[in-house]
C-alpha cells in the first residue's frame, strides 16, 4: 500500500488501514498497516519466532521452522480461514527471506494456494505518543481450492485487522515489560 502523507498520519495516530485489490486471474492484493509502540527489534523478534507464531498470531494453528540457510528460512504453517461456520484449514510451506531489520519476504513453495507471496516491512517511526514501528503487510493471495474472489477479499478484510491488532497488542506488551 503506497502511503500518502494523510494515510501515514492516520496510521501513526493509531488507525489500522487495510486496502484490498482485485487483481487479474482471481488474485487478491491484501495490504495493511499498523503503528506499534515498540522498537522494530521487538516486532522483528515476534515475526521471526517461527516456531511460536501460532501462540502470538491469530489464524495460525501451527508454525514450524523446517530449514534455515542464513537469511533464507523454510516454514511449515497451517491455519484456519473462512467466514462464520464455513472455516477451512489451510496448509502451506513458505520460503521466507529475512533482510534484517526491515523486510521479511515470503512466498509459498508448497501448499493450498496457487499464489501466496508478499512481505512484511518494518520502519522506525514517531507516533502520537512515542517512537515505534510502522508495520506494513503486503500480499497476493489466490487459493488452490475454489473460492470466489469476493469471498477471499471478504475473509481478508476480516482477518487482516485481527492479525495486525494482535501483533500490536503482543509487541506493545513486550515493550512495556
Amino acid at each position: 500500500m503506497a502511503l500518502s502523507p494523510e494515510k501515514r498520519a492516520r496510521i501513526l495516530q493509531g488507525e489500522i488501514l487495510i486496502d484490498l485489490d482485485w487483481l487479474p486471474d482471481g488474485v487478491i492484493g491484501a495490504n495493511g498497516s499498523v503503528f506499534i509502540e515498540a522498537d522494530p527489534s521487538i516486532v522483528w523478534q515476534m515475526l521471526t519466532d517461527y516456531n511460536h507464531l501460532n501462540e502470538t498470531m491469530p489464524k495460525i494453528a501451527s508454525s514450524r521452522l523446517l530449514e534455515e540457510n542464513n537469511q533464507s528460512k523454510i516454514i511449515a504453517q497451517s491455519g484456519k480461514s473462512g467466514i462464520f461456520i464455513f472455516e477451512k484449514s489451510v496448509h502451506f510451506t513458505l520460503k521466507v527471506v529475512e533482510v534484517f531489520p526491515e523486510h521479511l519476504y515470503f512466498s509459498q513453495v508448497g501448499g493450498d494456494f496457487q499464489v501466496y507471496e508478499g512481505e512484511w516491512r518494518l520502519e522506525a517511526a514517531d507516533g502520537k505518543n512515542e517512537t515505534g514501528t510502522l508495520l506494513t503487510y503486503q500480499a497476493e493471495i489466490k487459493p488452490e481450492f475454489f473460492a470466489p474472489q469476493f469471498l477471499v477479499s471478504y475473509v481478508q478484510s476480516q482477518d487482516l485487522p485481527t492479525i495486525l491488532k494482535a501483533i500490536r497488542r503482543y509487541c506493545e506488551s513486550r515493550a512495556k515489560s
